[in-house]
């Protein structure tokens, strides 16, 4: 799941999809990623070798943005990324911390459900 990326949002594994199935869906990876995961990774301290951070972070992202105060058992049905360092308990906390400070980094109108636009590469948006 290192190669994890969102496409319209949704945590997809870029190593297994098609570039022909992406057409004109967004695609953001982890550089263009602006969410309070990010701070709760620092804070927890889930980084270790760092080789699955990037596609731990897109997934949990996606996770809160969907489900902003997941249990458990939701963290653990939609965090299938392998983190070799087993830095699984920090992961959790840190989905957690999100969670209780209002869990998504998603603004109410790009909710899921809210109307999006997407824009094809070169079009600015006014």
């Amino acid at each position: 799941g290192a190669c994890t990326v969102h496409l319209d949002g949704q945590p997809v594994r870029s190593c297994s999809f098609p570039v022909s199935g992406v057409g004109a869906l967004e695609v953001r990876t982890i550089e263009a990623l602006d969410h309070p995961v990010k701070t709760a990774w620092i804070a927890h301290q889930v980084p270790q070798c760092g080789y699955c951070q990037p596609g731990q972070l897109m997934a949990a992202a996606a996770l809160l943005d969907s489900t902003p105060a997941p249990t458990d058992d939701q963290i653990s049905a939609k965090m299938t990324n392998i983190c070799r360092c087993g830095t699984y308990p920090r992961i959790r906390a840190a989905i957690h911390s999100v969670a209780a400070k209002g869990g998504s980094g998603r603004s109410p109108e790009t909710r899921p459900g809210a109307p999006t636009r997407v824009t094809p590469k070169g079009e600015g948006v006014e």
